[in-house]
């Protein structure tokens, strides 16, 4: 499929600019990472790269494809998007939503093929939720219908994955389960991975490359290591932090310095 580029990328909303010029790659079968402060343009460049939001300047290229060329459903087929907190119609069971992925791969009459039928099984098999195919969504836990979920745009069958923060609202244990199946969705399927996050710690943790922004432009961009220093953060977060080396994993880790934010007894 190739790498995801975006060039140039300015846009906004309302008037008022978002994102200033920005490029962006999102190399083929890696995690890429996006983080940064409340506002700094993640979301709207995760929308931007989905083609959910358009541009005002600037392309994004898909295998060295501009993607505003592709019909709707054409895209689709390449690329898939998951946003914050998705709705969960009511009274659906979890095969029932996964089926929902296919329907950019259905013809006129929209039947159900072979086709359909073996990615929603591969769907429910890769995340793990094959013996809860029968319950409904509702009735999950935050966990498993995130995971639910996930298996509805893997059920899409597309190269690009991206993921709006699919950690949000979830307890610790979801998050690394989540995070988990994200790493062996490019490690051992070979998905373009973009995904926004808060936590820089699972972000340096799970991701090939980072990508830190702040108003709307990049702080900087590389591997864990390169991007997670205590000056980016400071830059891109006005926040002090030190920054050490995960003895386990060989990947940064960083702790906010709480000098001045802490009172103590007398």
């Amino acid at each position: 499929m190739g790498d995801l580029v975006g060039h140039g990328l300015v846009a906004g909303y309302e008037g008022k600019r978002v994102l200033s010029g920005l490029d962006v790659r999102l190399a083929s079968g890696q995690v890429t990472v996006l983080v940064g402060a409340n506002g700094s343009g993640k979301s709207t460049l995760l929308r931007v790269l989905a083609r959910l939001h358009v541009p005002t300047e600037g392309a994004v290229l898909l295998g060295g494809h501009d993607i505003a060329r592709d019909s709707t459903r054409a895209l689709a087929r390449k690329l898939t998007f998951l946003p914050q907190s998705p709705l969960v119609p009511s009274g659906l069971t979890v095969r029932e939503l996964v089926g929902h992925g296919r329907y950019a791969h259905r013809g006129v009459l929209g039947r159900t093929t072979g086709d359909d039928l073996e990615a929603v099984r591969w769907a429910l098999a890769v995340t793990g939720l094959e013996p809860l195919a029968g319950r409904r969504v509702e009735e999950l836990s935050g966990g498993e219908r995130q995971r639910a979920w996930i298996a509805v745009v893997l059920a899409q069958k597309t190269g690009v994955l991206l993921l709006d923060e699919p950690t949000t609202f979830l307890d610790l244990r979801y998050q690394i389960e989540i995070l988990a199946l994200v790493r062996r969705l490019a490690d051992e399927h070979g998905l373009t991975v973009g995904v926004v996050l808060h936590d820089l710690n699972q972000a340096a943790a799970f991701g090939d490359r980072i990508v830190m922004l702040s108003a709307g432009r990049v702080v900087a961009s590389g591997e864990p290591h390169e991007v997670i220093t205590a000056e980016a953060v400071r830059d891109a977060f006005g926040l002090e932090v030190s920054v050490a080396t995960d003895p386990e994993t060989g990947r940064p880790t960083c702790l906010p310095s709480l000098r001045g934010h802490l009172t103590t007894k007398e």
